[in-house]
């Protein structure tokens, strides 16, 4: 399963192509298809990216629910339905769609931000203010992060 590390910004062009870091690209090497899914954060102004093993957990994962139920109506219609396979061009880019590009209000530039399994397309100045919030809640909260049983810690 693919994992993204870092934060890299690119120009936008006038046709809506954006170049995916070359780490992000190498990570989605080996699915079925030569590019990525995206889709809008519904919590966020941002742009969802993951791979096709990464959606197909988030479909097995609603399994779970009642099937009909409100809870798996919202969230088949907020992921899913909104959900678009963006296909590599031969140099790495992609084109954004319009309704992706409207909810991030990205302009002339992207901002491609690794979050481990998954990752998000900002607009850079928006990305910077909710890291910096992100942080501080973090110090605020004496966050931690606890490893899974039998992981080695590294030490």
């Amino acid at each position: 399963m693919a994992l993204f590390l870092s934060t890299f910004t690119n120009k936008v062009d006038k046709k809506g192509r954006v170049s995916v870091p070359s780490p992000f690209r190498t990570a989605l090497v080996g699915q079925n298809f030569n590019g990525l899914v995206a889709f809008r954060s519904y919590r966020l102004p941002a742009i969802e990216g993951l791979d096709m093993a990464r959606m197909e957990q988030f479909s097995e994962s609603t399994d779970s629910l009642d099937l009909f139920s409100e809870e798996h109506e919202d969230i088949t219609a907020t992921i899913f339905a909104d959900a678009v396979q963006l296909p590599f061009d031969g140099e790495g880019r992609i084109v954004l769609p319009g309704n992706l590009v409207d909810h991030a209000g990205i302009g002339e530039t992207a901002t491609f931000v690794g979050r481990g399994r998954t990752f998000q397309i900002w607009e850079p100045e928006r990305f910077q203010e909710f890291q910096d919030k992100a942080r501080q809640r973090a110090r605020d909260q004496g966050l931690t992060l606890r490893l899974k049983p039998g992981q080695d810690s590294g030490q």
